[in-house]
């Protein structure tokens, strides 16, 4: 028997084959079964076993694409080892557009869960259980929280040099040796002895199509280092990404309208003027000021703030010019791809034909 083959749910998928088997995660309040989707994919030949998984988070969407796009990649047909992937695993947070699961409970918090807990600890326990234990590594796909954009980052445990390794070659500028949280899926799978990478980018309850096309590249490199998938016949050239010493959040200092006048992933000296929040009528104004030098990581979008919210994540780095100039070259790189689209034209010809179908 192949050592590809996954069980699920009592649903084996044998090497050469791939399933979507729906996981039962418990029944909604109006008795109607609730499941979580997985999609399987095992291929023909051993290798490794990982899970790629969205959605931890119910309102981030930019994994659940990221999975769709990966799934349909004709690359995938040639895989070695087995895949797992679920684009929704915090179903219930899915459905009413919300981080959190209906006990408003954090299910990134809740692992490695119980079966006999609270929700949020039941579906961490299932996805523990029939899930991760199954696999060698795993990719986890997040978004920033509603109204905050991330740049792309990878976020591991870089002292492990199997992970580090991992996150260089996803391709993306900025890693981040951040720290495990109690209760996250990276804290469970590091002591079940599973390489992780969690994967930063975009904003919730939004699709930002630089940050999907970077999740799907970057995963690809990552199954092609792990031998799952045959090296590209037109190699792309992976710069050497920055690894930041430290991160911190900037905060307002007093409530109010903000504006900000820095980009994300903007490089910042110490002392510069970063954004402005005042009154609605513009009687009074606050400079929100950079505290050191850094690259701008995670910005707040939304323009009414408190005091003490946070507006702007800014990374330490030992060389911070040269990450702002890689972080350039990435924008680049993927805004060069966008202009190239073919569905900028095909729409709006689409658009045209229906109006004067229309009128």
């Amino acid at each position: 028997m192949s050592t590809n083959n996954i069980t699920l749910n009592g649903t084996t998928v044998n090497a050469g084959q791939r399933e979507t088997i729906d996981l039962p995660i418990g029944k909604l309040y109006t008795h109607a079964p609730l499941s979580m989707p997985v999609h399987v994919i095992c291929g023909r030949k051993p290798g490794p076993k990982i899970f790629i998984s969205a959605a931890i988070h119910g309102d981030e969407l930019n994994g659940v694409e990221i999975i769709r796009r990966l799934l349909r990649d004709k690359a995938i047909k040639r895989l070695r080892g087995s895949l797992i992937a679920i684009p929704v695993v915090n179903v219930h947070g899915l459905l009413h557009h919300s981080r959190y699961l209906p006990d408003r409970r954090d299910l990134n918090r809740s692992f490695p869960g119980s079966d006999h807990g609270s929700l949020a600890a039941r579906v961490a326990h299932i996805f523990i259980e029939e899930i991760v234990k199954q696999c060698t590594h795993g990719i986890d796909l997040h978004t920033g929280a509603i109204h905050r954009s991330n740049l792309p980052q990878i976020r591991a445990n870089l002292d492990d040099d199997e992970t580090a390794n991992l996150a260089h070659v996803f391709g993306v500028p900025v890693l981040l040796n951040a720290n495990i949280r109690d209760g996250s899926l990276r804290e469970a799978s590091a002591e079940l002895g599973l390489p992780m990478l969690l994967y930063e980018a975009g904003e919730a309850l939004r699709f930002d199509e630089v940050s999907i096309r970077a999740g799907v590249r970057g995963i690809k490199n990552v199954l092609r280092e792990l031998d799952m998938l045959p090296l590209s016949r037109k190699p792309r050239k992976i710069n050497e990404p920055f690894i930041a010493r430290s991160s911190k959040w900037i905060r307002a200092a007093v409530s109010g309208m903000f504006r900000t006048v820095t980009p994300l992933g903007a490089h910042v000296e110490k002392g510069r003027i970063l954004g402005i929040v005042s009154d609605p009528f513009g009687e009074t104004e606050h400079e929100v000021i950079a505290n050191h030098e850094g690259i701008i990581i995670g910005r707040n979008n939304l323009p009414l703030v408190n005091e003490g919210d946070a507006l702007f994540h800014l990374a330490r780095f030992s060389e911070t010019a040269d990450v702002a100039e890689m972080i350039d070259e990435f924008h680049d790189d993927y805004h060069e791809e966008l202009i190239d689209r073919p569905s900028i034209s095909s729409i709006r010809s689409l658009a045209n034909v229906q109006m004067k179908k229309h009128f």
